[in-house]
């Protein structure tokens, strides 16, 4: 079974190699909408795949560090695209949560990302 958590974060970035120009290449912010996917067994005594609480908490940890922050000024984030961002993300919290299955991350509205790396 596969359950999700969906949260939201406000950041700045710029993207240092998109041609001279581009609009991205300028500061601007985006407010991100991330939806965690775990995927498990359903526990037959609990009645749930995991806690949605445990969930919160493991991004929490990693929220503190993306939210109201500039991307650029963060570790490994250097070139903070969707796609780099939805890896790092993933990297930090796999290992807080074995059953992570995927993370969509969405910049605006009407674009973003699907990370599910290979097993």
């Amino acid at each position: 079974m596969e359950i999700f958590k969906e949260f939201t974060f406000d950041s700045a970035h710029y993207l240092p190699h998109v041609p001279e120009g581009h609009k991205c290449r300028r500061m601007h912010g985006h407010t991100y909408r991330l939806r965690l996917y775990v995927k498990g067994e359903l526990d037959p005594h609990l009645g749930w795949v995991m806690d949605f609480a445990d969930l919160k908490a493991a991004w929490k940890t990693i929220e503190a560090r993306l939210d109201h922050h500039c991307l650029n000024e963060i570790e490994g984030l250097e070139n903070p695209t969707a796609e780099h961002i939805a890896a790092w993300i993933w990297d930090r919290l796999k290992p807080q949560l074995p059953l992570l299955h995927k993370i969509e991350l969405w910049e605006s509205p009407t674009a973003g990302v699907v990370y599910s790396p290979p097993s």
